[in-house]
């Protein structure tokens, strides 16, 4: 079936067809959907109905994307003409289109069905956006704008076409992403960001490593140039194999001085609760966090110290962070909060009841979690406040404090217990689990594959199409 077949009618997708094949010679990119012209062999195409809501997914695989937009703009007479851009600070997205050249009333009309079916929300549009447009010169003064397509994510775009009574319908189309694995083993020169940066892994990747030790090494004292980690992580790829967004990882493992220890993603099949857990099945989990914060550097131990405004000694009852000001913080535990509330020179302060007759408090904090206040129920890892330097503070940290049956203790010297501990059955199924992954941790180091399959069976994920 040639390109003159075709319409660019996105509301007859409602009414449905399958398209079977379609030739047009132009290659997916990325599994986003392009405005662009094609040539016809005749001049008089022969209207079919666009994809359904299924078929459209389909024709993402096996098609090029111009060929929804461009089958009727390939007829000889039609000059059609493309711009793009992308949305800058304090521009509106009206802004946009008519600096590209739309009239302010195509915009306003391309837009409304996007706004009016909520596939876009105009208050949480962020700088970055990219538009593309495609316009017919129709002999007037401004050519009409026909198309519009606007990239939300890397998996989907929206899409706005002009039906031949001028109205303006809206279409949201994802691609088909599968999830492969990737694999970063490196030596530590400097900082483990650094490193695992330099060899591929994202941020999102580093916060979720700190986040799995966080419970047996403090970052800024106990990492040291020499050490050695190893990051399994999901990394989701298109049809084609560039690659689109990372997810979770599901294997991490540090070898320092600090500790020695490898943790493996596991969902308990009881409770459908994912956490990361040793070779023998206990959970990296531990009662309280060490440290309640991510990127942030140790600028002051638990002891005696010359206190900084008062001038004399005294006991530093916790461990300070200093950290920008606004930086998450986080419970370090299951808990109920006690106090949230200015609290002479701590500043703004929250105070958490835990069990076992454990105490924790942060202090000098510029704002308080959503939600967080006296008689809240909080979670480990929950954000109870931000980093700010209220108080009795000379700049921006977290002074934090762990209590215990009423007596200050030192947060980075305690051992505490860790979190679940499988057995029987359920140490069976982890045993599985955790040998498929090292099974696709050696073919990963080997080159053996590319990490689609990675041992375990290969995960597609579709994403439906909806068009709306």
């Amino acid at each position: 079936m040639s390109a003159d077949h075709l319409t660019p009618s996105v509301s007859a997708a409602y009414h449905g067809a399958v398209i079977a094949t379609i030739a047009g010679g132009v290659a997916i990119v990325g599994g986003i959907w392009s405005l662009g012209t094609a040539r016809a062999a005749s001049p008089e195409p022969t209207p079919l109905a666009a994809p359904s809501v299924t078929a459209i997914d389909t024709v993402s695989a096996i098609a090029p994307p111009e060929a929804w937009y461009t089958a009727d703009f390939a007829v000889p007479d039609r000059k059609i003409e493309r711009a793009d851009g992308t949305l800058k600070r304090r521009e509106t997205l009206a802004d946009l289109l008519t600096g590209l050249g739309a009239s302010p009333s195509d915009a306003y009309a391309a837009l409304k069905p996007l706004f009016d079916g909520e596939l876009l929300d105009p208050r949480r549009l962020r700088p970055g956006l990219e538009a593309e447009l495609t316009f017919e010169d129709t002999g007037a003064d401004e050519p009409a704008l026909i198309g519009l397509s606007i990239r939300t994510a890397d998996d989907h775009s929206l899409f706005v076409e002009r039906l031949d009574d001028g109205r303006f319908e809206a279409a949201k189309l994802s691609t088909k992403l599968f999830a492969s694995h990737k694999r970063v083993h490196e030596t530590i020169k400097y900082t483990l960001y650094e490193a695992a940066l330099s060899a591929g892994a994202q941020d999102q990747q580093v916060a979720d490593f700190a986040q799995i030790f966080a419970y047996d090494v403090d970052f800024q004292r106990e990492i040291q140039p020499g050490d050695t980690f190893e990051i399994v992580y999901e990394a989701f790829v298109d049809e084609r194999g560039n690659p689109v967004r990372t997810g979770e990882v599901v294997y991490a493992a540090l070898d320092s001085k600090a500790t020695s220890k490898g943790f493996y993603r596991f969902e308990t099949p009881d409770d459908g609760v994912a956490d990361y857990y040793g070779a023998d099945g206990a959970s990296a989990t531990r009662f309280l966090m060490k440290t309640p914060i991510n990127g942030a550097r140790l600028s002051s131990s638990f002891g005696f110290r010359r206190h900084p405004i008062s001038g004399y000694n005294k006991l530093h009852k916790g461990t300070d962070f200093a950290a920008r000001k606004g930086t998450p913080v986080f419970a370090a535990g299951h808990g109920t909060v006690e106090r949230a509330s200015r609290f002479g020179g701590y500043g703004h302060y929250v105070r958490i009841r835990h069990a076992n007759g454990y105490q924790t408090a942060y202090a000098h904090l510029s704002r308080y979690g959503a939600g967080v206040k006296s008689g809240t129920r909080v979670r480990q890892g929950q954000v109870i406040g931000y980093v700010g330097s209220t108080g009795a503070s000379t700049g921006p940290h977290l002074h934090y404090e762990v209590i215990k049956n009423g007596k200050h203790v030192n947060a980075m010297r305690l051992k505490l217990p860790t979190g679940r501990k499988l057995d029987g059955d359920m140490l069976e199924a982890f045993d599985l689990h955790r040998a498929s992954i090292d099974q696709m941790r050696t073919e990963l180091d080997s080159g053996k594959t590319d990490g689609v399959s990675g041992g375990t069976a290969a995960m597609a994920v579709a994403y439906t199409t909806s068009l709306r």
